[in-house]
């Protein structure tokens, strides 16, 4: 269905939705790159007017991959909660956003609509939306789950602790832990993304997380970011898997391309369940997205790079996780190119991701031949915590020497309790508190004490 407009005495046609909806995202090099992007700044506004007077019900009736073709599209339509979706039924794109920003929409009453929202129409609203709406009904989301403790609490700002090595050395990532959990981060996950995709090298290092853990009883997760079908090896092996993870794209193409389907997900989230070792709760998966995952495996079908990445939500809503973050600047600037485009997107996916029911965290990151650097990155943390981001991810320094891009320091999370207030988990500041790393403010110690003796020896032959 075309969609025509006119302004500024021209009339503008948008062959179908995904034209529209491409031409109304913000600039993004990647759109630009596929040839989707508007042409100029006038037909931008045009498409965004078009998009503002488009019915919600547009997007039902219109999927931007064919049902027949596409299983995240079947997902979508499939799971799609019509009783959900009745509230705002009756509105345009526009109007839901003046719902959004206003007093009558507050965190149960958006909460109640995610079960009706497809990705599409939540892409839409989100590019009518300026910064400042972002974070403004970013804030207003709650998105709670649990395992070892409970992540998304009001208040609390989670943390993936990521002490990658480029080698996979236990002693050096016993190290790079042992920094963080002094720096009062990894409630959120501790999170290690391996040099090599070696079974018997990734089970040693849960095994060695897991002896930590135990050893010092913290209320805390691990995670091996290795693939699905590896994690499923470790589990028949006897590892002690807490999360498993995989990335996920908004497409079925481009989930073959990661290796990966919906039924391979659900043979992986229910084995992790069946493993049962969570204590607080059962959100057993931990999700990892980015806009241009689908454009770089020539996998998008021709949608804009964020509409594509909002699908890939609608992938990780059905599988309950504890933890989705979006790795904002890590593909390259031939998707985000500067940091401008990066913190809008960083904040688009927060929005997107929470009013699709998810636990929205991010990696505040860039590469290296990227146009940003620490400062645009100070920004998008600072913007993302009063948004009510779930968790950031850190890394010794700011500066992953494994992945070898440039994300949060440990440090940036003290800068953040200090000017937000925002706090770790509850269970976790308790552990913290009993360790005697926190001050009679509940504040991290300047010196603390000598603590976790013995943390950086390898701990398996």
């Amino acid at each position: 269905m075309s969609h025509r407009i006119s302004l500024f005495g021209e009339t503008y046609v948008f062959s179908d939705l995904k034209h529209l909806l491409a031409c109304a995202s913000p600039q993004r090099s990647g759109d630009e790159l596929a040839g989707l992007a508007a042409r100029d700044p006038v037909e931008r506004v045009a498409a965004r007017e078009a998009l503002a007077s488009l019915p919600l019900t547009q997007f039902l009736a219109e999927p931007v991959i064919p049902y027949e073709t596409d299983e995240v599209t079947r997902l979508i339509v499939d799971t799609h909660d019509p009783a959900a979706f009745a509230p705002i039924s009756h509105m345009t794109v526009g109007d839901w956003r003046d719902w959004l920003l206003g007093y009558d929409a507050d965190a149960a009453s958006i909460s109640r609509l995610a079960a009706g929202l497809t990705p599409e129409m939540v892409a839409a609203v989100s590019k009518l939306m300026r910064v400042q709406d972002l974070v403004a009904v970013g804030r207003k989301m709650s998105v709670v789950t649990a395992f070892r403790n409970t992540q998304g609490l009001s208040g609390c700002l989670g943390t993936r602790l990521q002490p990658n090595h480029p080698t996979d050395d236990l002693p050096g990532i016993a190290a790079a832990l042992l920094d963080g959990l002094l720096l009062g981060v990894g409630d959120a996950v501790i999170g290690i993304n391996p040099a090599s995709d070696h079974i018997a090298t990734g089970i040693d290092i849960l095994h060695m997380l897991d002896e930590i853990r135990q050893r010092h009883d913290m209320p805390v997760q691990s995670c091996l970011l290795t693939h699905i079908t590896g994690t499923l090896t470790m589990i028949e092996r006897g590892a002690p898997v807490d999360l498993v993870f995989q990335s996920v794209a908004g497409t079925e193409k481009a989930n073959a391309g990661f290796g990966i389907s919906l039924s391979l997900l659900k043979e992986a989230h229910q084995a992790a369940l069946e493993l049962n070792r969570g204590t607080t709760g059962s959100n057993v998966m931990y999700f990892e997205t980015g806009q241009g995952a689908a454009l770089s495996s020539n996998a998008h079908h021709g949608i804009d790079q964020q509409t594509a990445e909002v699908r890939a939500y609608a992938v990780a809503r059905a599988f309950s996780p504890l933890l989705v973050n979006t790795v904002v600047g890590f593909i390259g600037p031939e998707y985000l190119y500067d940091g401008k485009q990066i913190i809008r997107a960083g904040l688009e996916d927060h929005f997107c991701g929470k009013l699709m029911g998810l636990p929205m965290g991010c990696d505040v990151c860039y590469t290296n031949h990227a146009e940003a650097d620490q400062d645009d990155m100070d920004s998008l943390m600072l913007l993302l915590t009063n948004a009510g981001v779930n968790f950031l991810i850190t890394v010794p320094g700011g500066d992953d020497v494994m992945l070898s891009y440039q994300s949060l320091s440990y440090h940036d999370m003290l800068t953040l309790r200090s000017v937000c207030g925002v706090r770790a988990a509850p269970e976790f500041e308790t552990w913290l508190d009993r360790m005697a790393f926190l001050d009679p403010r509940r504040r991290l110690k300047v010196n603390p004490p000598q603590a976790l003796p013995g943390l950086a020896r390898p701990l398996r032959d």
